[in-house]
């Protein structure tokens, strides 16, 4: 016969098992401490790349390079949460802050979009213009 004591350590074992196995802490993978990395710059025509995605990869960073055709822009968007920096690789162009300034972008420039600012990118040039943009969530 078998004991009551054994019974119940088996029937809390298993619940200790299934609760460790299917807690959706335990399910959640880890979230690993971010990298040294290098990322190479496509030099194709493409007119975007993703450089930096965000966590794991980075802390709160997000990054890509865009690649604008003349006259064209990236569109108004807001930068919400996140302060942006757009690091001018090659060509001119204006980041127009809506309701504010406009910054006159060239190589070798780095312009900032605080957090909750409305602004586009445009290519005022004959020439491709082509930045590094980044992004990092607003730290309170």
């Amino acid at each position: 016969m078998i004991s009551r004591n054994i019974i119940f350590g088996f029937v809390f074992s298993v619940v200790v098992i299934s609760m460790a196995t299917y807690s959706p802490l335990c399910a959640q993978p880890k979230i690993s401490k971010p990298k040294p990395c290098l990322i190479e710059l496509s030099d194709t025509t493409s007119d975007y790349q993703r450089v930096l995605s965000g966590p794991p990869q980075t802390t709160s960073m997000h990054s890509g390079l865009v690649v604008l055709f003349p006259s064209k822009s990236v569109g108004k968007h807001s930068t919400e949460n996140y302060e942006e920096a757009v690091i001018v690789l090659a060509g001119s162009g204006e980041m127009r802050i809506t309701g504010g300034e406009t910054l006159k972008l060239k190589p070798n420039s780095v312009a900032y979009c605080p957090p909750h600012t409305e602004h586009d990118v445009v290519n005022t040039s004959s020439q491709p213009l082509r930045y590094l943009y980044i992004v990092a969530k607003q730290q309170h």
